[in-house]
Order: structure tokens, then C-alpha cells, then sequence
């Protein structure tokens, strides 16, 4: 695994327990949302400028892609 694609995969991991630990989710609960939303994708498409960010306005910014995709898969 280079440099690039093992920084991706702890920030997805920094990513899914902080949203554990705001929502008071198990990992699971958060994995089985990400997926069902595409979280993880939309994390890993934009992790150059996604990584720079707080821990608060990465909370704020899942949520809103949340949000959106919900409207979009209702």
C-alpha cells in the first residue's frame, strides 16, 4: 500500500469514529450508513481537500451529504 492510499485509509477510519463517538453509534451502525450513502467514497474522492479540515466541520460536512443523499435515494 503507497503513502497516499494508507493516509486515505486512516482518515476514513479517523472519519468513522468520530461519527461514532457524536452520534453514539457502534462502528457498525456508522459503517452500514456510510455504505448505504456512499460516505466512504465521497471521503476518499475528496480527501485532498477534506483532510485539511476540523474534526467539527467534518461532523457537519457528512451530515450534510447524508442529508442530500437521503433526498435523492427517497
Amino acid at each position: 500500500m503507497n503513502k497516499k492510499n494508507l493516509d486515505i485509509a486512516y482518515f476514513l477510519s479517523f472519519c468513522i469514529e468520530q461519527y461514532k463517538t457524536a452520534k453514539e453509534l457502534t462502528g457498525k451502525q456508522v459503517v452500514d450508513i456510510f455504505e448505504k450513502y456512499e460516505v466512504m467514497e465521497y471521503l476518499e474522492h475528496h480527501y485532498e481537500v477534506l483532510h485539511t479540515q476540523s474534526r467539527q466541520w467534518l461532523l457537519e460536512d457528512i451530515d450534510e451529504f447524508i442529508n442530500i443523499r437521503k433526498e435523492k435515494f427517497a
